[in-house]
């Protein structure tokens, strides 16, 4: 320090300014490995909130449904929705054609997350014989303004710092490129909202469960004879067999091993998909009842012990309450914003 010159001070201003300089490049080192392999994860973590009736660890889910894809800028109806998703806004000066503008985002598609993040992009079409309206980009059109939403929360938690900020710098180049004027929150208010939605959908979560224990094991394939009367169908996996229909689910069965005898049938419902109106956990009960009459068996707790009328009781009462906490936030159960939040 003498020779340099330095004070003591100065010295440990130096050696600080260095850490950060160090830490800087480690972050940017990472963010980079981030991105590159952002294609390859495609593992879907599947969380659900503690609550009554909560089936057991051992209880899988189908592949299937651990998986899934990246929606990028897809077909599906799903439309941008502000109670989930983080909404910036481009506003022209002149409108400009959807060619352009997909042009500009050709390289959207290895946007980094650990399975593909949700994000959606709606254009206000401004044809002259049609009345302005918001839609997914077509080529052909000419548009005023843009929507561009990313999703702030699913089963997977509140969105991460990278994948935001990564968007955010995105949406914000588009915006320089096309001459447009943005409207953004802070990054820090969009993470707080992704913090909060996460906690109310966590709340929410509820997997109810109603189990058929047998006084003797079942065959798989009697076992099979009796829900294809009652109604199931097999799902795809050929593990477990669905209620309602592959579109309009209601509830399923726990996997099952079509090699063994079964001991006990688990039906599984999982609350926020599915609406109110439907009435889901009623006729789950009622096909639980139905099936234990056929097969010689019984409802029972997830301890073993019979399920009382008292119990059922208070699950009816946990579940209209959940209903109302649902609605009041804007996202009843069974939407399509609830099926995009609650997957």
């Amino acid at each position: 320090m003498t020779s340099l010159g330095l004070s003591d001070l100065q010295f440990a201003l130096a050696v600080i300014g260095l850490g950060i300089l160090i830490l800087v490049a480690l972050l940017n080192l990472r963010y980079a490995h981030v991105r590159k392999k952002a294609k390859a994860q495609n593992a879907l973590e599947k969380r659900f909130a503690p609550g009554f009736a909560d089936i057991s660890s051992t209880q899988n889910e189908t592949e299937a449904e651990q998986v899934q894809a990246p929606v990028i800028m897809s077909s599906e109806k799903a439309a941008i929705d502000p109670r989930i998703d983080c909404v910036i806004s481009l506003r022209f000066d002149e409108p400009i054609s959807g060619q352009e503008i997909l042009k500009e985002m050709e390289d959207w598609q290895d946007i980094p997350g650990p399975s593909g993040v949700q994000w959606m992009c709606e254009g206000l079409n401004v044809n002259v014989d049609e009345v302005e309206t918001w839609e997914p980009i077509q080529s052909d059109a000419v548009y005023s303004e843009l929507q561009l939403a990313i999703q702030l929360a699913s089963r997977r938690g509140p969105i991460g710092v990278l994948e935001l900020s990564d968007f955010c710098s995105r949406v914000q180049l588009l915006a320089e490129t096309l001459g447009s004027q943005i409207d953004m929150p802070t990054v820090s208010a969009m993470l707080e909202s992704a913090e909060e939605l996460d906690r109310m959908a966590a709340e929410s979560d509820i997997q109810l469960s109603i189990n058929v224990a047998f006084d003797e094991p079942c065959s798989w394939k009697d076992l099979a004879i009796i829900l294809r009367q009652r109604g199931f169908h097999l799902s795809r996996n050929g593990r477990s067999y669905e209620f309602g229909g592959p579109e309009a689910g209601l509830f399923k069965s726990a996997e099952l091993d079509p090699n063994q005898s079964v001991k006990q049938l688990t039906l599984l419902l999982e609350f926020p998909l599915v609406p109110e109106s439907s009435r889901a956990f009623e006729r789950m009960l009622a096909e639980g009842v139905a099936v234990a009459q056929i097969a010689h068996g019984r409802l029972v707790d997830d301890n073993g012990m019979n399920l009382s009328e008292a119990a059922v009781t208070s699950i009816r009462q946990h579940l209209d309450v959940l209903y109302i906490k649902l609605d009041k936030s804007g996202i009843p159960a069974g939407s399509s914003t609830a099926i995009r939040l609650f997957s």
